[in-house]
């Protein structure tokens, strides 16, 4: 039944007033007026105009169980009515903290069988470039402190966390990165790749790090770190050949291998994380998001038996926050666990529903616009282009396709997120063959009616 609340300008009024957004332009929201969402289920998501909308970007990937599970909205009621808050400093702990913490050594693989939690993504990257320094140091190696990341790569909005992000548009607002962080160019084959093959150029990407690690001396180098596949970055899907040149190297001159798997955790490639879609064992494992399925913050990070040894054998780690391992956070993280496993929701995505998207994804590439339609799981992009065949770049700026198709998106009641000029995908993990087949048509319908506007607008134009 549909709830009644203010009319939706008065929302919007109210909303441009005093809410400050991320990641936004302020006084173009307000002359434009944000789309209020008043509730959801499933996979769908209702706006105070009554318009129901597919939501391609489970949030904001982070909704894989789907909206309106009742045992997460019971899981966090129980424990507030339990033990609503305390701390884990000070020598306690408590059950939630201690029951989750040996969940995520269970799911983890290798050897990740510690866990430090945070509040979030951005949180658990911090913590990382904290522990990661503090285990040289303790290694007798404080020198050895500058992290490695990639340009276009995304780690959080903390300080430390954009700093180790290669998003320039961020550093140029911060006065980032902070000392101590540098950056390798992405694996991205269909922008950058030029006449090398995918293979060539996975393998000639991957060996940029060897090639940094020996210009500032592997003596110096504390850690590497990067996301499976690169998600507000385009949904990069790295070649193949990349990941385990990435391993080799780190392994061959002594670097941690930090896997962010923020986005990519959790059942969003198929597998429960992304190092093991990607063959890839790391020392540290950051996660958040999927971890509760967004109804509630909570960020970890996971740790290697190696890396725990030290930080834990040495003295104090001075280091910590108000609600790592939140009670009630813990508690709804190891009720969507269950249900993940339980359900066999990400057995679902693996052998049914990710297939299928793939298969559907991919048909996106036969449009005029779309170059390539790239996609692992149930996350996925399409490239809009002017010329498939020379993978040309609009000549307009940077993203002014890729937002014009945002919007036939959102007027179409579809979720599609832009990055530049591609469009991305995230869905929930529950969604159906039924529903994706509702979001192809919506896409190829957005993307029709793009291709007229650009046409018209003279857009549709090489560099």
């Amino acid at each position: 039944m549909f709830e009644n609340h203010l009319p939706t300008a008065e929302l919007q009024a109210l909303d441009a007033a005093h809410h400050m957004h991320p990641f936004t332009d302020g006084d173009g929201l307000a002359k434009k007026g944000a789309r209020i969402i008043t509730k959801a289920k499933g996979v769908w998501v209702t706006d105070s105009e009554g318009a129901e909308i597919l939501d391609g970007m489970a949030g904001l990937w982070c909704v894989n169980v789907g909206y309106g599970r009742e045992e997460l909205v019971e899981a966090a009621a129980r424990q507030m009515r339990q033990l609503p808050f305390y701390n884990t400093f000070f020598q306690t702990s408590h059950i939630p903290a201690i029951q989750l913490a040996k969940r995520l050594a269970e799911l983890a693989p290798g050897d990740l069988n510690h866990v430090f939690f945070n509040g979030s993504g951005s949180d658990s990257n911090d913590t990382n470039i904290r522990m990661v320094r503090r285990y040289w140091q303790a290694l007798e190696k404080p020198e050895k402190n500058v992290i490695i990341s990639r340009w276009n790569g995304y780690h959080g909005s903390t300080m430390g966390a954009a700093s180790l992000g290669g998003m320039k548009g961020m550093h140029a607002q911060g006065g980032l990165p902070i000392p101590g962080v540098v950056h390798i160019d992405q694996p991205d084959w269909w922008s950058e790749g030029g006449d090398l093959t995918p293979e060539a150029f996975g393998l000639a990407r991957a060996r940029q790090l060897e090639e940094k690690i020996l210009e500032i001396g592997a003596e110096n180098v504390a850690a590497f770190i990067g996301e499976p596949v690169q998600g507000a970055g385009g949904v990069i899907v790295p070649p193949a050949t990349y990941w385990p040149e990435i391993q080799r190297i780190c392994r061959q001159y002594d670097i941690l291998l930090i896997a962010d798997e923020v986005i990519t955790g959790f059942g969003r490639t198929g597998n429960w994380f992304g190092c093991q879609t990607f063959g890839i064992t790391p020392d540290i494992m950051t996660v958040a998001k999927g971890l509760t399925s967004g109804y509630i913050p909570m960020g970890a990070s996971i740790v290697s038996d190696r890396v725990a040894a030290v930080i834990n054998g040495s003295d104090e780690f001075a280091h910590g926050y108000t609600y790592s391992g939140h009670p009630v956070a813990a508690a709804v993280a190891l009720e969507n666990l269950r249900l993940l496993d339980e359900d066999g929701i990400v057995a679902r995505v693996a052998a049914e529903t990710a297939p299928y998207l793939k298969a559907k994804w991919e048909g996106l590439a036969a449009h005029p616009l779309v170059g390539e339609a790239k996609i692992v799981g149930m996350m996925g992009s399409i490239a809009l282009t002017p010329n498939k065949e020379t993978r040309a770049k609009f000549a307009s700026k940077s993203g002014t396709v890729g937002y014009i198709c945002r919007e036939r998106c959102f007027a179409n009641n579809l979720v599609m997120r832009h990055v530049g000029d591609r469009m991305i995908i995230s869905p929930p993990l529950v969604i159906t063959p039924a529903e994706i087949d509702i979001l192809i048509a919506r896409a190829l319908k957005s993307l029709d009616e793009t291709l007229v506007r650009i046409n018209a607008e003279g857009l549709n134009q090489s560099a």
